[in-house]
């Protein structure tokens, strides 16, 4: 993991020290509401639909168990709405169904991040002093700047992986940590990188989307996707780059947001995102981009070129964990047949061997998800006693070092092989064990109308009914891999639009609807290509939407031929079945309210 330098952690500390003074000038009445709302989002602070959110940066997905149990310690402590305020929530929630909303708790996001929902204003302060203790803020996790870059939570250990992103990740972190030029663009701007040949950082969907490859020559360098993102349009990333050497990525993408910030939509909000533009202007936008980089490289001197000596001191943060002598001599052989044998012994095991474990660079090691998808629980939720024991289980697994998944899991990146059996145990007792990744039940889900104030529609209700529906491992793995996504609104914080299925909360006349779409995709290879989903027909009540989820898979089991996945079928058949079946589903229901 990335070590704070002393500039570094100053900084940090400056800035908890900052906003400490920003808030108490707030509750002395120095500041207004109006003066204070820009200096708390800066610090991640929103305010959501009954109380503050906090959203906590985790660059690139890494965590320090040491981290973990701070962010235990806020949940605990600090996650605790006022009487008042909670019980106007319970109450608006009861006339909607739900008879408790969860305090205490964190929430993992889909850009590796992490929020709370319920921690007091007046004690936001304490909470930044105990972030900024360990190396941590909520800095560029709102506002219109160069949001927390993300990556494969794989990285550093994938076996399909051409370089390590995580020295480049860190390097765009430094770059674009309060940059003077960039700090009030038209609108947000993402970034995701991968080093690896399965895209599991979703870089196409994003407004900068990079993946390191190799040219025929050998050398390292970068693909270069721009103006990807979901919202109202969903569009995937344009090419302007097939290869671009590794050393100049930092100048490109300078000229990449520098014509963004020039030409970028400020009129319209609906229209300022990067990928707007490069949609409008095409071409036009790449020669802009083209001609700033020409001019930053000849007349500029290149500033920002990465030299060996800085990518190496940074790299040096990276390097794999020390490993026991024993490890050290264990051959993949001796691994493989541990594992076969307490797989042979235990089905459950086994069946957590295939779905919950990734092979590692390191024969001796495995990379291992620990899963938050399980009922009773929203998808990516953890309470104060659940990130204690990941920090324990990283600690004792894990050389102390746990991943945030774009999944809105837990990945553990340095497990022996030949602790797995021991490890599978242990986190089958805290709940973390459930064998569902990439199954239906593994979906994800944003927060919804139950606590975000832009939601027009629940979340985690929907999430709820359909992981009681499929609670039999014995048919989510005949159904097989399938990517479900739940968005609370059009803004596509579920990633809705790259759901295999797909669901997205509406609003009709103030009541909560939603529309299914199918077939999109987030770019993996289970998926194939980045792309956005199609509607099948209109919106349907959430008290529907189980029964056509329900419908869709019946007629992919009917239609299905031998070996194919839910994508591969639909795609093959096309979406006509689909649909009538999912609007049968409303009929049926329909008659049986009747």
């Amino acid at each position: 993991m990335y070590q704070y330098t002393d500039f570094d952690r100053r900084f940090v500390r400056q800035r908890a020290d900052q906003f400490r003074d920003q808030l108490e000038r707030f509750q002395a009445g120095k500041l207004s509401e109006d003066e204070f709302k820009p200096l708390r989002l800066q610090n991640g602070w929103y305010v959501q639909r009954y109380a503050p959110m906090l959203r906590v940066a985790v660059p690139y997905g890494e965590l320090s168990s040491r981290q973990v149990r701070v962010l235990a310690t806020i949940a605990r402590d600090y996650d605790e709405p006022e009487a008042a305020v909670y019980q106007k929530a319970l109450e608006t929630q009861g006339a909607l169904g739900t008879t408790k909303l969860p305090t205490h708790y964190a929430h993992f996001t889909t850009r590796q991040n992490v929020q709370y929902t319920w921690i007091p204003l007046a004690k936001s302060a304490d909470v930044m002093d105990l972030l900024a203790s360990v190396d941590m803020h909520g800095i560029q996790t709102s506002g219109n700047c160069i949001r927390n870059i993300t990556s494969d939570e794989r990285a550093g250990i994938a076996v399909d992986e051409v370089a390590d992103p995580r020295p480049f990740a860190e390097i765009m972190r430094q770059w674009s940590t309060l940059h003077p030029e960039f700090a009030f663009l038209p609108r947000k701007f993402k970034i995701a990188i991968t080093g690896a040949a399965e895209d599991r950082a979703a870089t196409g969907w994003h407004d900068v989307g990079l993946r390191l490859v190799k040219n025929d020559a050998g050398e390292l360098g970068f693909r270069v996707q721009v103006g990807g993102g979901m919202g109202r349009t969903p569009i995937v990333g344009t090419v302007l780059r097939e290869f671009l050497p590794w050393n100049q990525i930092m100048n490109y993408l300078e000229a990449v947001v520098r014509v963004y910030n020039r030409y970028g939509r400020r009129d319209n909000i609906y229209k300022a995102r990067i990928k707007i533009l490069v949609k409008a202007e095409g071409q036009a936008y790449i020669d802009e981009v083209e001609a700033e980089y020409a001019q930053i490289l000849e007349h500029d001197g290149a500033p920002h070129t990465i030299t060996q000596a800085e990518f190496d001191r940074v790299a040096a943060s990276f390097v794999p964990p020390t490993l026991a002598p024993a490890l050290h001599r264990a051959s993949a052989e001796d691994a493989d047949r541990v594992l076969r044998d307490a797989a042979a012994a235990d089905v459950q095991f086994a069946r957590w061997l295939q779905r919950n474990v990734a092979p590692h660079q390191n024969p001796a090691l495995r990379a291992v998800t620990l899963s938050f998808k399980r009922r009773g629980q929203a998808p990516g939720d953890a309470d104060a006693a659940q990130l204690d024991t990941v920090a324990d289980l990283a600690d004792r697994f894990s050389s102390g070092e746990v991943r945030v998944t774009h999944d809105q899991n837990v990945l553990l990146p340095w497990v022996p092989a030949v602790d797995l059996h021991a490890l599978w145990l242990e986190a089958r007792a805290a709940g973390f064990a459930s064998a569902n990744v990439h199954l239906l039940t593994d979906m994800i889900a944003c927060p919804g109308g139950d606590f975000c104030a832009l939601a027009n529609a629940r979340s985690i209700p929907i999430a709820e009914a359909i992981t009681e529906r499929y609670q039999d491992l014995d048919e989510l793995d005949d159904l097989g891999e399938i990517d479900l996504h739940i968005s609370g609104c059009i803004n596509s914080c579920g990633h809705h639009h790259s759901g295999h299925i797909g669901i997205l909360g509406v609003d009709k006349d103030g009541k909560e609807w939603y529309q299914v779409t199918l077939a999109g995709s987030d770019g993996s290879n289970l998926s194939g290509p980045a792309q956005a989903g199609k509607a099948v027909g209109p919106s349907f009540t959430g008290a529907e939407v189980p029964g056509v989820i329900e419908a869709v898979l019946t007629t992919y089991r009917d239609t299905r031929q031998s070996g194919e996945t839910f994508i591969d079928t639909l795609r093959r058949v096309g979406h006509d079945p689909f649909k009538a079946a999912a609007n049968g589903a409303r009929t049926k229901v329909a008659a049986e309210a009747v």
